[in-house]
């Protein structure tokens, strides 16, 4: 969907603007276990560069398939983060700063505490709860993007 839309912006900019307005929300899908990884690896870009959110994401989904199941299987969480804090420092995020947020302390808290997330666990918290548009397919084609933005943007 990102690739398809990411492919419209210019012609949704110029139809729709200022009717329209195109809101990117992360949504993790738990059947995918990477997946709650590269969302908050988003989270840390929109943390640390949040104008670069775009260009990262757009990254990102070129480079997919580097982070299904089958690519990560057998990688720790961090080693995974590292590579998504690489992908940012290449389109001009400050990688170090994003792994930071990113990384898992491999130590308990000093209160004991063995569950504690990364630095943005509550980033993803708030994402989760966002609002859907049934109407909607992941698998749409740019023609059915056309056709339902001009029945439904008035």
């Amino acid at each position: 969907m990102f690739i398809t839309l990411d492919t419209l912006r210019p012609m949704i900019a110029q139809r729709y603007n200022p009717r329209l307005q195109v809101i990117f929300r992360q949504h993790i899908q738990p059947w995918h276990p990477s997946s709650t990884l590269t969302h908050e690896a988003g989270a840390a870009v929109l943390r640390v560069t949040p104008e670069k959110f775009w260009d990262f994401s757009a990254a990102l989904f070129k480079r997919q398939t580097e982070f299904f199941d089958v690519s990560v299987v057998n990688e720790t969480r961090n080693k995974t983060y590292e590579r998504l804090a690489k992908i940012a420092g290449e389109v001009g995020v400050d990688q170090k700063k994003v792994l930071d947020l990113l990384i898992i302390s491999e130590t308990p808290r000093d209160d004991g505490q063995l569950n504690s997330g990364n630095q943005v666990t509550n980033d993803i918290k708030w994402m989760v709860k966002g609002v859907e548009e049934r109407g909607i397919s992941s698998s749409f084609t740019a023609a059915q993007w056309e056709e339902w933005l001009a029945k439904n943007v008035v």
